[in-house]
C-alpha cells in the first residue's frame, strides 16, 4: 500500500533534511503539498535563487519539471514566452486539457463553458481560452495572464471568466489552481438556491464539508469574483447562484476531483428525496469523528472545534415534495360534494332530454 504523507510526515523528514527519501509514487495531502512548497519558498529567500527541488508548487508528483519562478508580469516578453513555452508549462498545459476533456465527457460543461486555471509563479497565471470547447482544447490553445487578467502570451484570447479565478488566487494564496464548471446536478442546487444538506455521506465531509451559496452576479465581472473570493478562506467548493460550480486546489486534478465529488453528492441527495422517505443522516458523534480525520489530513474546515450539537444542522434544508394519492375508499375524508352532485346530475337529465326531443 502507497504511504501518504501529511504535513506532520513533512516536517518530521524536514528536520531530519530527508524530503528527498518521500518515493515518486507517494500519496501526498494537499496540505503537506502546501508545507513542501513553504519549505521550498522559505529556501529560496536563504539562497536568492530559484526553486530547485523536486517539489514545483504545481507538480501532480515529485520528481516533476521545475518552473522558473524569478519571471514575472512584469518580465520582459522573450522571459514570458520562454516560460509559456517551457517544458514545465507544457506539462501544465496538457494536464489542464486532460481535466477538460473529463468535464466534457461527463457533461459538466457544454458548448464552450467551464474554464481551468494554474498559477504558475507569484503574479502569473495559465488559463483556459474563450470561445473553446473544453473537450477539444490542446496546449496550443491556453492563455497566460497576470493577476488583472491582462493577457501575457498565447495566441487565442483568454476566458472571459479568468477575474473569477484571480480573486479566488488573491483571497486563498493556498489556490494554486482552480476549475469551473456546470455540472448539472450541483448546478440545479446552485438555481434552486438549496445549500446540499450535510451527515449523509462521509466522502464530502473529509474532502470538501458544507458547499456555500455565492449570491448571483452576472458572468465574467469582477463582483462575480468578489462573491465567490468572500467564501474561499474556509471553503474549496462554491455554489454559484444561477450559474454553476467552482473548486480550487493546490493541483488542477484535485480542484476536477472536488467538482466530480460534489457532483455525484448532489445526485445522490437528489435520488434520495425521490424515495418517497426521510433521508437517513449519520449522527453528529459520527461526523465529529470525520472531522477528526479531516484535522489529521490537514484540511481545514470551519465545523472543527464546534461542540457536537451544534453539527449536522440542516434546518434549511427543503427535502422537496412528496405527493400521494388520497384515499378514496369508504368513510373517507374526500366524499362526494352533494351539491356538486346535485348540479352534474340537472345537467345530464337536461343533455339526455334534448337528445330525446
Amino acid at each position: 500500500m502507497k504511504k501518504v504523507y501529511s504535513v506532520k510526515d513533512i516536517d518530521e523528514l524536514h528536520r531530519g533534511g530527508g524530503l528527498e527519501s518521500i518515493p515518486s509514487d507517494a500519496v501526498i495531502t494537499p496540505s503537506a503539498r502546501d508545507r513542501i512548497n513553504e519549505l521550498d519558498a522559505n529556501q529560496v529567500k536563504r539562497t536568492g535563487g530559484s526553486i530547485t527541488g523536486s517539489t514545483s508548487i504545481n507538480n501532480g508528483s515529485l520528481g516533476g519539471r521545475e518552473i522558473d519562478q524569478s519571471v514575472r508580469a512584469s518580465s520582459s516578453k522573450a522571459d514570458l514566452e520562454r516560460l509559456f513555452n517551457s517544458p514545465a508549462v507544457h506539462e501544465l498545459k496538457e494536464q489542464i486539457c486532460d481535466v477538460g476533456r473529463r468535464l466534457w465527457q461527463r457533461a459538466y460543461v457544454d458548448g464552450n463553458g467551464g474554464n481551468l486555471s494554474i498559477r504558475l509563479t507569484e503574479d502569473v497565471v495559465l488559463c483556459t481560452p474563450t470561445l473553446v470547447s473544453k473537450g477539444f482544447m490542446k496546449p496550443e490553445d491556453l492563455c497566460l495572464v497576470d493577476l488583472e487578467g491582462n493577457q501575457l502570451a498565447g495566441v487565442k484570447k483568454r476566458t472571459s471568466e479568468i477575474l473569477m479565478h484571480l480573486s479566488i488566487m488573491k483571497a486563498q494564496p493556498k489556490a494554486r489552481a482552480v476549475s469551473h464548471a456546470h455540472p448539472p446536478y450541483a448546478t440545479g442546487f446552485a438555481v434552486a438556491g438549496v445549500q446540499p444538506p450535510t451527515c449523509m455521506i462521509p466522502e464530502i465531509e473529509v474532502f470538501i464539508g458544507r458547499v456555500p451559496i455565492a449570491p448571483y452576479e452576472t458572468p465574467g465581472t469582477p463582483e462575480m469574483g468578489l462573491k465567490v473570493a468572500e467564501l474561499v478562506d474556509k471553503h474549496n467548493t462554491v455554489l454559484m447562484e444561477n450559474h454553476g460550480v467552482v473548486s480550487w486546489s493546490n493541483t488542477i486534478e484535485d480542484a476536477y476531483f472536488k467538482m466530480e465529488i460534489v457532483e455525484a453528492y448532489c445526485r445522490t441527495v437528489l435520488v434520495t428525496t425521490q424515495l418517497g422517505v426521510k433521508p437517513k443522516q449519520f449522527s453528529p458523534k459520527h461526523l465529529k469523528d470525520l472531522l477528526e480525520i479531516k484535522q489529521k489530513l490537514g484540511v481545514p474546515d470551519p465545523r472543527i472545534g464546534l461542540k457536537e450539537c451544534e453539527l449536522c444542522d440542516n434546518d434549511e434544508w427543503r427535502p422537496g415534495v412528496t405527493c400521494e394519492v388520497p384515499n378514496q375508499g369508504a368513510g373517507s375524508a374526500a366524499a362526494a360534494d352533494p351539491e356538486a352532485e346535485t348540479v352534474v346530475k340537472a345537467v345530464t337529465d337536461e343533455i339526455l332530454n334534448r337528445l330525446k326531443g
